[in-house]
């Protein structure tokens, strides 16, 4: 802080004294040098205190990967929503392939003096992904949290839906329906989710007395999701719990381009529960993420840190809900 007032002060040509004067809104100081001081401020890259940031501190981000899932267009529904209610304006930021990246989105969203950011689905959880604009905002201390899970050093507020529970549900499902050849398509290998799936499908295949190493990786899509299945059922998988609703779409694709059926020859667990899963054909059991519960609590999380209030680090785990439809049925006899 010492050194901020002295920069700061240097800059503009004022007193320190000033300069903690404008800071902490007390009277005294003309509007010319008001006004200097605060562009002195954007010039060094401080962030402005929240009551000095006018409208466009009531500017929060929201960084996601994609739209083309739809459970990231639901949860930008209940973020933007819950905002609103409490008088802040979402600013949607997107990856794209060749856009722009989530590190030049941050860079943008400090420009604009947002008052926190919200991430979903961000290099956060990526143990081999950059980083670094994660460490600036917390050097700027600038409000920020985190949903689903995020690698341990990046102490920031999270909100996650419990990757243990989803497997448990899901694996459960498929034993009771007799299947004993059951593989796991999960994400990349430095996904953190799809570790924590990988780490409960091991625990539990091996209490099961099934195989554990039925498991592939995979980019989160349809096509990725297809080859990847097109592999499992070559090691004679009869039941597959998928890590997100499109790697689901793509097995059931696999299943089909291969000659089988789904479920009479393959049962499909999907995960998030997005929107149209329940038109697809066959309607896709899931395990349903409480995006609504999720949502909220992220706004709350950030709301109190713009609000100085003590927020915790700890993850917060919301516990998912297994969705039964027509993608799964009984293992086939041989």
């Amino acid at each position: 802080m010492t050194r901020r007032l002295a920069e700061v002060a240097k800059k503009v040509g004022v007193s320190e004294a000033t300069v903690s004067r404008v800071l902490n809104g007390k009277p005294g100081v003309s509007e010319a040098t008001r006004e200097a001081v605060l562009t002195a401020l954007d010039v060094l890259g401080y962030e402005r205190p929240t009551q000095l940031r006018g409208d466009r501190g009531r500017l929060v981000g929201l960084v996601l990967p994609e739209l083309q899932n739809p459970i990231f267009p639901a949860f930008a529904e209940v973020v933007g929503g819950a905002l609103a209610q409490q008088g802040y304006t979402p600013v949607l930021c997107t990856r794209t392939a060749g856009g722009v990246t989530e590190a030049e989105y941050v860079e943008l969203l400090l420009q604009h003096q947002v008052s926190g950011i919200i991430f979903a689905g961000g290099f956060y959880a990526q143990a081999d992904a950059p980083h670094a604009h994660y460490t600036r905002i917390l050097e700027r201390r600038l409000p920020a949290v985190l949903v689903n899970a995020a690698i341990d050093r990046l102490e920031f507020p999270r909100v996650s839906c419990d990757d243990a529970v989803a497997v448990e549900q899901a694996l459960g499902h498929l034993l009771a329906l007799g299947h004993t050849r059951i593989g796991l398509l999960l994400g990349p290998a430095d996904h953190v989710p799809s570790r924590r799936k990988r780490a409960t499908f091991t625990e539990l295949a091996g209490a099961a007395g099934i195989d554990a190493e039925l498991v592939e990786h995979a980019m989160f899509s349809i096509e990725s999701g297809q080859a990847a299945t097109a592999r499992l059922l070559r090691r004679g998988v009869t039941g597959v719990v998928c890590a997100s609703d499109p790697l689901a779409l793509g097995a059931v694709r696999a299943a089909r381009r291969s000659g089988r059926s789904v479920p009479g020859d393959l049962s499909v667990v999907g995960y998030d529960d997005s929107a149209l899963m329940n038109c697809t054909d066959p309607p896709l059991t899931t395990v349903r993420q409480p995006i609504e519960a999720m949502g909220r609590a992220a706004v709350e999380l950030l709301v109190g840190q713009i609000d100085r209030a003590s927020v915790s680090t700890d993850e917060l785990l919301f516990e998912p809900e297994l969705v039964v439809r027509g993608s799964t049925g009984p293992a086939a006899t041989r």
